[in-house]
């Protein structure tokens, strides 16, 4: 799990492997897998988790793009349970084809930082699928996911996994628990999919395109960043002021304006 494997980390790959036992065992305790889940790893790099995972649920698929590191990981968990490693991009992978019927997926991870806002929206697109998932991420992606209205970090992403998930931020993980150090702190966080939607949006998309819009600038009011979307009319329909700021409005309010987008078919 630490320099025994001989390969250095790739910087293409953005990778910074986690190497202390004591978060690596928070971790296993915040996931706590039991036999016969259905666990998914994503970017299990030396295999810090995947034994442990593996021993723990008798099975376990893995995604990791590395080549080098998929024969490594095979050698290390032999005899503890089924392992399937695919090797290929994350935010290429279907990982609902891995779902047997009415199944669930538990997905873990420490996700690369060079790649972990696209995909945690490629993973809300298959979250139908997921029972939950706990990742390690840089501790900034983690606030910008937990962050509430009107707070620096509120921005895209916290208001449209708010809207697919439940998310928890559980502990922070320093930067000397990996090989090597990255220069941020990491956190590790919980997602849970809403078996329905906190707010209701006659159109998933609309919201994501009202969003996006509003928050493309941030510092621009919305009667300026939502033009070609909604007139002022319009975002005054939906019960909010023209002249506010994006970071101030809450996610039924970001809701209220994707119904104004979806009536007008804008």
């Amino acid at each position: 799990m630490s320099d025994r494997t001989g390969l250095r980390p790739r910087k293409r790959f953005g990778q910074h492997f986690l190497t202390d036992r004591h978060y690596v065992d928070r971790i296993l305790a915040a996931v706590d897998p039991r036999p016969g889940q259905h666990l998914v790893e994503i970017g299990p790099g030396r295999g810090a988790l995947t034994c442990d995972l593996l021993r723990a649920a008798g099975r376990l698929d893995a995604v990791e793009l590395d080549r080098d590191l998929v024969p490594l990981l095979e050698q290390a968990c032999a005899g503890l349970g089924e392992l399937h490693v695919f090797q290929t991009d994350a935010l290429r992978f279907d990982f609902c084809a891995l779902a047997g019927e009415g199944e669930r997926l538990r997905l873990v991870g420490n996700l690369p930082y060079n790649i972990s806002t696209p995909l945690l929206f490629h993973l809300t697109t298959q979250r139908h699928c997921i029972a939950d998932c706990h990742f390690m991420l840089q501790k900034e992606v983690v606030q910008r996911i937990t962050a509430p209205p009107g707070t620096p970090h509120y921005g895209r992403l916290g208001v449209m996994l708010a809207w697919a998930w439940q998310a928890t931020r559980l502990f922070d993980v320093p930067p000397g628990a990996f090989t090597p150090p990255p220069r941020v702190d990491s956190a590790v966080v919980r997602l849970v999919p809403h078996a329905r939607p906190p707010v209701a949006v006659r159109d998933e998309a609309a919201l994501a395109r009202v969003v996006a819009a509003a928050f493309a600038q941030r510092r621009k009011t919305l009667r300026n960043s939502l033009k070609g979307l909604l007139d002022e009319a319009a975002i005054r329909a939906a019960g909010i002021n023209p002249g506010q700021r994006p970071e101030r409005l809450t996610l039924e309010e970001f809701a209220r304006l994707a119904d104004q987008v979806a009536a007008r078919g804008t």
